[in-house]
């Protein structure tokens, strides 16, 4: 599809994103769902997790020019590791245990989890790796306190509880905005070193204080939260003494219901800043760096419907690829330099995604989303638009065992260059992918 089509496309699907104005979930009160335990339980541990095998393919296209013509396109190979277009991964298994300090005090609440499965969180850290450890304190009217690491306030598709997300894959602009990598470099000077990774991807969480709480007033819940944190992922400390804010507001109209799947309308908004510290430019110097992301959305559900939108902006620190679309580490055809992972430090980007759900039987889901994503948007020679069209079903065995089929149709280009150059020629070889997963929750 050309780039003049693919703007009519945007056009369309962000008027009907707007009008629908849902999101990308359910409306559930993640805050408390995550943070708090119910005041009347009893039970003072509370074991649970769940594992999502599955099945990912494209048809594996290879890079038509560049330095890297006839190598791998990254974007073509399934991750984490990148090393094929087709695989079986587990890609999640994840064992946790949370509850309250009963019969001492119900108002102490924990949570606790580990992953297991083969991800960001784990390519680059441990086999097995924590993920959660938190300690809530209810004591305070409209003033609860947690502390530890966990799922800092945000974006809708970041928050949300991973095991009863609608899709196999997060959207572009989650994926490229919200989902954090960690690097020590730019990867701006061509060389032999791919600049991987110095650890896991922030997974959405952060280590550190929230002040948060719920307030209902008739059929609405109005909740708040705010944070401190580290600002660098999960498992790691404080690398420049410089801390992470995030505010987060919310005001859900509950129809019915209750736990992740709720029936209700929520409208909410969210802001984080902070910065990061990176070697940048041609000398390579270590220097600070702002990171900002803000946004706004709505998810909605009822009955047989769900659907939604959310806009999300980000300023500095921008996740931008490899060099050549190549799989990081591979060697350029003369043999002078591997490609690297690349970060925009001082661009900015901002993108959306559009969600709509429809229950046709009981057990049986179909789903259409589409995102959008401009990467790069203050220099036109790295400028990426990016769009997806994922078609889903989902078929529920029961309420705790669901599959999941989804079929993406992925588009690409760098609009402020010629159709015949080389950026355009590679972007315009990225497959539409197929994945299948099965989910089952204990």
């Amino acid at each position: 599809m050309r780039r003049s089509t693919r703007r009519d496309v945007t056009g369309v699907l962000l008027g009907a994103g707007l009008l629908a104005a849902g999101g990308a979930a359910q409306a559930a009160n993640w805050l408390m769902l995550q943070g708090t335990e119910p005041p009347d339980a009893g039970a003072r541990a509370r074991v649970w997790g769940f594992i999502q095998p599955e099945f990912q393919s494209t048809d594996g296209s290879k890079l038509p020019a560049g330095p890297w013509k006839g190598q791998k396109a990254v974007f073509n190979q399934i991750g984490p590791d990148l090393e094929s277009s087709s695989q079986f991964n587990i890609r999640r298994a994840r064992l946790g245990v949370r509850g309250t300090a009963f019969p001492l005090d119900n108002r102490v609440n924990y949570f606790f989890l580990v992953e297991a499965g083969r991800n960001g969180i784990t390519k680059f850290g441990d086999a097995v790796s924590l993920t959660d450890a938190s300690i809530t304190l209810n004591h305070i009217k409209y003033a609860r306190l947690r502390v530890g690491q966990f799922k800092y306030p945000g974006s809708e598709e970041g928050l949300q509880a991973i095991h009863v997300f609608d899709y196999i894959n997060f959207t572009n602009v989650t994926n490229f905005l919200m989902l954090e990598r960690f690097f020590d470099s730019d990867g701006s000077v061509p060389g032999m070193d791919p600049n991987k990774p110095n650890g896991s991807v922030g997974a959405f969480r952060d280590l550190g204080i929230q002040l948060f709480d719920t307030l209902h007033v008739g059929d609405w819940e109005h909740s708040y939260a705010f944070m401190i944190g580290n600002g660098n992922g999960i498992n790691r400390g404080n690398d420049n003494g410089k801390y992470n804010y995030y505010v987060y507001l919310s005001s859900e109209k509950v129809f019915g219901g209750k736990g992740p799947r709720r029936q209700g309308w929520k409208l909410y908004g969210w802001f984080q800043t902070g910065q990061r510290t990176l070697r940048a430019g041609p000398d390579q110097e270590k220097q600070d760096f702002d990171r900002t992301r803000w946004g706004f959305g709505s998810t909605f559900r009822k009955d047989k419907w769900r659907a939604g939108a959310e806009v999300i902006f980000a300023d500095g620190m921008i996740f931008n690829g490899t060099d050549g679309a190549a799989v990081p580490g591979s060697l350029n055809n003369k043999g002078t330099a591997v490609a690297s992972w690349n970060v925009l430090p001082e661009d900015k980007a901002w993108g959306f995604y559009v969600d709509l759900g429809y229950r046709v039987h009981p057990k049986v889901e179909l789903d259409i989303r589409y995102d959008y994503l401009d990467r790069a948007t203050e220099t036109d020679a790295n400028e990426r638009v990016f769009q997806t069209v994922t078609f889903g079903a989902q078929y529920f065995f029961n309420k705790k065992v669901r599959m999941l089929v989804n079929y993406e149709l992925r588009m690409a280009d760098a609009p402020q260059l010629d159709g015949s150059s080389v950026p355009n020629r590679i972007l315009d070889e990225m497959d539409n992918r197929l994945s299948a997963q099965v989910l089952a929750v204990f």
